[in-house]
């Protein structure tokens, strides 16, 4: 069995991996989109592009190329709606307060608008643990690029090669792999394990308390 690398730094995306912000997503797309997209169109529309910048979602799913007034009603549904839909995931707390504690520098790169980032993480008590946060405002270029990846591992002083960059979309996987980081599935993503597998994920979690021990930390389990 070949040595694991010692780990010194986890990366969260931020919707779908550690907090479940799925059916606000679908919700507020069907809310921006009502009398703009064909009758029929429905989640299995949705949920492969989840991931990706809200603009490239709405021209994609509309077939506009000004999409100002489509991202307007679906941020205000979504803002009005996000307290009462945001939810962490199973475990996630629990481990992200460990790895804290441990010493592991702890940072989210997301697609997200920062406002609303640091609303979902004060909101679920998760931003006092995160060391950088680098959202689609920080960034020239969204995942699947390198740079947002890159920016946070820069930003924490951390090597890429011990970094983790956790995500439930192949733009997670793709940025840590372009960035030389190492890509994280979690089986709960809409998309599908084999998804993430197929996009290059090294490893998959199932159950959040597994990457305690994705990262050399003893004693997990119970």
């Amino acid at each position: 069995m070949t040595q694991r690398k010692k780990i010194t730094t986890v990366l969260f995306d931020l919707d779908g991996t550690i907090i479940d912000t799925n059916e606000l997503i679908i919700q507020s797309f069907f809310h921006a989109l009502k009398g703009v997209v064909p009758e029929g169109f429905g989640r299995e529309h949705i949920i492969p592009s989840m991931g990706q910048p809200l603009t490239v979602q709405l021209q994609e799913f509309s077939g506009r190329q000004d999409v100002a007034s489509l991202t307007q009603a679906y941020r205000e549904y979504n803002h009005l709606r996000h307290d009462e839909m945001v939810a962490l995931f199973p475990g996630v707390s629990e481990t992200v307060r460990r790895l804290h504690e441990e010493g592991f520098r702890l940072g989210i790169v997301t697609t997200k608008m920062r406002s609303t980032t640091l609303r979902a993480l004060e909101l679920l008590g998760l931003l006092q643990y995160m060391d950088t946060i680098v959202t689609l405002d920080d960034v020239e270029n969204a995942k699947p690029h390198p740079e947002p990846v890159a920016k946070a591992v820069q930003a924490l002083g951390s090597d890429p090669a011990q970094t983790l960059m956790v995500g439930d979309s192949s733009v997670d996987i793709k940025s840590a792999i372009a960035a030389g980081a190492i890509p994280v599935g979690v089986a709960w993503s809409l998309k599908g394990e084999r998804h993430l597998l197929e996009s290059g994920a090294e490893h998959m979690l199932h159950e959040m308390d597994e990457l305690l021990d994705l990262c050399g930390i003893e004693g997990v389990g119970g």
